[in-house]
């Protein structure tokens, strides 16, 4: 067996030396972890001849499991996000304190992949580096190939590194969105307090005036016409005054109201179905992974808008609402079996898809809209991450 020259360890040291450098650069690049994570992983897979990669995150609250990046994963597990859901070998092993450290880095036998045969790559074995921070538990680092090789002292104390910036970006990037979310919720706190004090309470001083009037010149019958604008008057004066309460209210409380995503559906496609006699199903894959709190409202809107229309104007009899999450990519999914129409002939007075359309694209996402004539209708956003 021939020895490593020292020509060659230095080449060796400085090709590994520049690769941590981009993935160090990649992470500290952006607050935002996807893009640096895939650029990780893209350096990880080519200094040490790798094929694929994933990384696993714990989510802060409830400690459960979510794909947060990955690198060329084989068809089998692509194509089906289920198999990349919930736990597995490696992560019961991480969660019971076996992977405790560079020494403990280990090929494993990937259990998601044990009893496929067809799509796989041919991988069947990857490498497991644990992600710490401060010795609290964020998750793991898993590297594919199909001829795996032992890892020697050197390649484990690299991964190791790696390991340890990939948890100081995690931690760094997750301090930074408690700091902005509390901003935000002081932010609209602030505005509700102004609305409070201006708005509403203008509002209230109106159709106090205007219930005076009306009091005054309802016994008047020849001032029949003032009654009645007076009448109009206070109808509006009431509706905006309702309108404003509902705007502080959504502004002292997210939508979510401290729930999930997925929970908050879940309720109200509840709520929505013991409204009326239509069958609501509800479906979501990869509901352990945390989407930033504007996003997680945004779609909340838009699935509660969908909904509103569909059991409005389709007279369908079942409505299927589905969402699924995954590393890149969310997709929201509302479909009825009620009487369609056709897309180019939306009456103008529908702003219910225009309010679709546009709380889509603030999320940088895209609606398809598939209808036809007694061929009930089809909502597809898909929002990239």
């Amino acid at each position: 067996m021939r020895l490593e020259t020292d020509s060659e360890k230095l080449r060796r040291r400085n090709r590994e030396l520049s690769i941590l450098n981009s993935i160090a650069e990649a992470l500290n690049r952006s607050l935002a972890l996807d893009q640096a994570f895939v650029s990780a992983l893209a350096q990880v897979a080519e200094l040490f001849d790798l094929q694929t990669g994933w990384i696993w995150l714990l989510e802060e609250k409830g400690g459960d499991s979510y794909l947060a990046a990955s690198q060329n994963l084989p068809p089998a597990l692509a194509n089906n996000p289920r198999r990349m859901e919930g736990s597995c070998y490696c992560l019961d092993t991480y969660r019971a304190g076996d992977l405790d450290g560079a020494a403990n880095i280990n090929v494993i036998t990937c259990s998601r992949l044990r009893e496929l045969v067809d799509g796989t790559d041919g991988l069947r074995y990857h490498a497991s580096i644990p992600l710490y921070a401060h010795g609290k538990e964020l998750g793991v680092l898993n590297v594919a190939s199909v001829d795996w090789r032992e890892l020697n002292p050197d390649d484990l104390r690299l991964l190791a590194t790696i390991g340890d910036l990939l948890g100081i970006a995690i931690e760094r990037a997750r301090l930074y969105a408690h700091s902005a979310e509390f901003g935000a919720i002081e932010e609209r706190n602030r505005l509700a307090r102004e609305i409070h004090d201006t708005l509403a309470q203008g509002l209230t001083g109106i159709a106090l005036q205007l219930e005076t009037a009306e009091a005054l010149v309802e016994s008047d019958k020849g001032r029949e016409r003032i009654f009645k604008a007076i009448h109009q008057a206070l109808t509006l004066t009431r509706t905006s005054l309702d309108e404003a309460r509902r705007s502080v209210l959504d502004l002292r409380a997210a939508s979510l109201e401290g729930r999930n995503l997925a929970q908050a559906l879940s309720e109200l496609v509840h709520s929505q179905s013991l409204e009326g006699s239509i069958h609501i199903s509800f479906s979501i894959v990869g509901d352990s992974r945390p989407l930033p709190q504007r996003m997680e409202n945004g779609l909340y809107r838009i699935a509660q808008e969908a909904l509103a229309n569909a059991l409005q104007h389709s007279g369908a009899s079942q409505i299927v609402l589905q969402m699924s999450l995954a590393a890149n990519l969310v997709r929201l999914v509302i479909k009825d079996n009620g009487h369609g129409f056709d897309p180019e002939a939306i009456p103008r007075d529908r702003f219910g898809l225009l309010g679709l359309n546009e709380r889509t694209k603030l999320l940088g996402g895209i609606l398809h809209l598939h209808s036809q004539p007694d061929k009930g209708t089809i909502v597809e956003v898909e929002i990239p991450l």
